[in-house]
C-alpha cells in the first residue's frame, strides 16, 4: 500500500477514487508514567514512555486506515494526514485519514 501526503504521485496516475478512509485510536496516559514524566520535567529531556506511546498510536491508526483502504479495493492513499485531539483529561485521539485510490503506472 502506497501512502502519500501529496495529492498526486509522480509516475503514477489515479484510475479510480475509492473515497475517504480513516483509522483512529484513543489512548490514555498511565498514572505511573505521568509521575515519571513529572520528574523528567524537572530535569528536562525526552519523555521516552510518551514518545513510545504516541509512535505506537500513530502506527495503529495507520494500520486501521490501510485496512479500510484495502477492504475497499484501493492500492494507495493520497493526501494522507494525521490529526489529534484531547478527548478528556489524560486521553487523546490520533486520526489518520486520506483519500483511497487505485494507482497505475503512467
Amino acid at each position: 500500500m502506497l501512502l502519500s501526503t501529496m495529492e498526486m504521485v509522480p509516475g503514477k496516475r489515479i484510475t479510480k477514487v475509492v473515497g475517504l478512509v480513516k483509522g483512529n485510536t484513543i489512548r490514555a496516559r498511565h498514572l505511573g508514567h505521568d509521575f515519571m514524566a513529572g520528574l523528567k520535567n524537572l530535569v528536562g529531556g525526552e519523555i521516552d514512555d510518551y514518545t513510545k506511546m504516541i509512535a505506537e498510536s500513530r502506527e495503529q491508526a495507520l494500520d486501521r486506515m490501510i485496512a479500510q483502504a484495502r477492504a475497499n479495493g484501493a492500492n494507495a492513499v493520497v493526501g494522507m494526514r494525521f490529526a489529534t485531539c484531547e478527548m478528556m483529561d489524560h486521553a487523546a485521539e490520533i486520526l489518520a485519514y486520506g483519500t483511497a485510490v487505485v494507482l497505475e503506472d503512467e
